[in-house]
């Protein structure tokens, strides 16, 4: 039984996200991301007219008669939501947890396929894959991987991507749009995330808080790092040691944002203290100019 303050919850993040949709997403979506082109339908007999390169010989010969193979647009999409539910999502320095912020637009997202009748799936993880949820259709489908996104309670504490990517490639045997959405602190992963990417539409959707950037002027302080549980000590106070921790920050965005551009994978940069909105409407709208 799910508590009802859980349920109240839920059903604000669904007003407030389906709001959205249809406000600032109404369009992009589909326009976006396309389905997986022209299949086969059915053959039928030729008339004149028609285009001679659509002849199926085979059932030709067979019958003695011309025939064509007729195609039709198959626009459905299957997206699949990967979730980094890993110890380092739940900090956050200002209005929200970037846990909280990476639910909000699991939400966004999963709504907008809902939306435009397309499957959606689930995957949360940390070192280990914590839930899978199959794609399927419908609203109430997609209020499960809500539920799951904002209160599902991880085994693990680290990141793992390769293992995501990895498990994204064995279960899902047919092309898919997939948000991977973390912070993306983790040991290199880029050859599965360009191997992932060959077969999916991958989008990383990064997601950051301002305070993981500075250090405060705040004399000797003790940092924990919640993945590895290891502790140290850093004067804070030293100037010198603030501006190393703000340049070795910018030296790991720029690397991470190289590592996304080498392997063709668009990124979303979210933030805690920025309306995701915005992030999310500027991709849209990028993507929509470049694919025109």
């Amino acid at each position: 039984m799910i508590p009802r303050e859980i349920l109240r919850e839920i059903r604000r993040i669904e007003i407030t996200t389906s709001r959205m949709v249809n406000d600032v997403f109404a369009g992009q979506y589909q326009s976006v991301f396309k389905g997986r082109g022209i299949e086969f339908y059915e053959v039928r007999e030729y008339i004149p007219g028609d285009e001679i390169r659509f002849i199926d010989w085979n059932v030709t010969a067979r019958t003695g008669r011309p025939f064509i193979k007729k195609f039709i647009e198959e626009r459905e999409l299957t997206v699949m939501i990967l979730l980094d539910m890993s110890a380092s999502s739940f900090f956050g320095s200002s209005t929200q947890l970037k846990s909280r912020l990476a639910a909000k637009i699991s939400s966004v997202l999963a709504l907008a396929a809902v939306k435009n009748n397309d499957k959606v799936g689930f995957i949360a993880f940390t070192d280990k894959i914590e839930k899978f949820i199959p794609p399927r259709k419908g609203l109430r489908h997609v209020l499960r991987i809500v539920r799951e996104a904002l209160y599902f309670k991880p085994q693990g504490s680290g990141t793992d991507i390769n293992l995501a990517l990895d498990y994204l490639n064995r279960v899902m045997t047919r092309r898919t749009v997939t948000f991977v959405i973390s912070d993306f602190f983790a040991p290199d992963f880029k050859k599965t995330l360009s191997v992932a990417n060959k077969r999916h539409d991958i989008v990383a959707v990064t997601v950051s808080d301002p305070a993981e950037g500075t250090l405060p002027d705040a004399g000797l302080m003790k940092l924990f790092d919640p993945e590895t549980k290891r502790e140290f000590l850093i004067d804070a106070g030293d100037e010198k040691i603030r501006r190393q921790y703000a340049v070795d920050n910018i030296a790991r965005i720029k690397e991470r944002t190289a590592l996304f551009r080498s392997v063709k994978v668009d990124n979303i940069d979210v933030r805690t203290d920025i309306p995701y909105s915005q992030s999310l409407f500027k991709f849209f709208k990028a993507r929509e100019r470049r694919q025109r």
